[in-house]
């Protein structure tokens, strides 16, 4: 019997690679898979006084000694996230040979990794921010050589009113939106193949369904068939992940808000927007788990501890506390009296 521990390192990885490709992660999800397994592979190789090549590397050669060398060598140029999503891909690249029998044990236990930094949330700048972006896109300004605000309108909102991220809009279909009007819901393809249910309430029902009816007119009643995309380009191509990027981008120029928009977070700065309003509106971590497709309660959460921190800098700043600053004595001059 063919024993696969001979196996070279690489083909593993990608019989690997291969199996995680039926869950449907994105194309960027699977190339950092490799590019992590890769690379701390690479520094395994490079490792001892005689160094192997990579096509040469076993899995026996990777003892929990190695491994702890070889991260160390790999965290030491790069942030805790990148170490972390390394660490977390080899523990997945393991329990994969764990189940499939190559090797006994998952050492990646022994091996330390930095506590995972959430990131924090970055919604939009400024209480009337996603207002004034939505009116300024309905607006036909006459700038664009073919405007079609109603499709602009649709994406903004939503990414402003369902916090679908970015591969999850891309892979909507107009067959996706399903229910009755006013019980609207859409279908959503979520981050690690995990599906989930939004619910569309009647405004963005009818912003969608304005806007399917103007690619009906553009393209006719063929272009808007179940299994077509739901987003489109001008030529009625379905949108890439290029051209959505570069949409959401020239609707922030158009509506002059690109001082609000925080760097790095363009059309994810949307997202974070219907999530942040979500916990100042008086919604819990779970509600928030479940609308925006987060793997842990800790993520939804972010978002609450912002937003108390945000409600205390706010009470901090009124004009009845700074009295109270003025009136109240300091510590040290109550000491002094006491």
């Amino acid at each position: 019997m063919h024993d696969k521990r001979d196996e070279s390192l690489k083909v593993l990885i990608e019989e690997f690679l291969t199996a995680r490709a039926t869950r449907k992660p994105s194309p960027h999800t699977l190339a950092a898979y490799r590019r992590d397994l890769h690379a701390v592979a690479a520094l395994v190789a490079e490792a001892d006084a005689t160094p192997l090549p990579l096509d040469e590397l076993r899995i026996t050669n990777l003892s929990p000694r190695v491994l702890r060398a070889a991260f160390a060598r790999f965290a030491a140029p790069r942030a805790p996230a990148s170490v972390h999503r390394a660490w977390s891909t080899w523990n997945s690249f393991f329990t994969f040979l764990v189940t499939d029998g190559v090797v006994a044990g998952n050492p990646m236990p022994a091996v330390d990794r930095p506590r995972a930094v959430l990131p924090e949330p970055k919604p939009l700048r400024g209480a009337d921010t996603p207002e004034v972006l939505l009116a300024s896109v309905a607006r036909d300004d006459g700038r664009q050589r073919d405007p079609w605000p109603e499709r602009d309108v649709a994406v903004l909102a939503v990414a402003l009113c369902a916090g679908l991220r970015l591969s999850e809009l891309l892979g909507l279909r107009v067959g996706s939106l399903g229910g009755r009007p006013g019980e609207r819901r859409v279908e959503v393809a979520g981050k690690g193949g995990r599906p989930r249910v939004v619910p569309i309430e009647v405004d963005l029902d009818r912003v969608l369904m304005d806007y399917l009816d103007s690619r009906a007119r553009r393209f006719g009643s063929r272009s808007v068939r179940t299994d077509s995309p739901l987003l489109v380009d001008r030529r009625g191509e379905p949108l890439r992940r290029g051209g959505l990027q570069y949409l959401v981008e020239s609707c922030y120029r158009r509506a002059g808000i690109g001082d609000r928009v925080p760097k790095g977070a363009r059309l994810h700065a949307l997202r974070h927007t219907f999530a942040t309003r979500l916990a100042e509106d008086g919604a819990g971590a779970a509600e928030i788990m479940r609308l925006l497709g987060h793997a842990s309660l800790a993520s939804s959460q972010t978002y609450i501890e912002v937003t108390a921190g945000q409600q205390r800098e706010a009470i901090r700043a009124s004009r009845t506390h700074r009295v109270l600053a003025a009136l109240a004595p300091a510590e040290g001059d109550a000491a002094r009296r006491g």
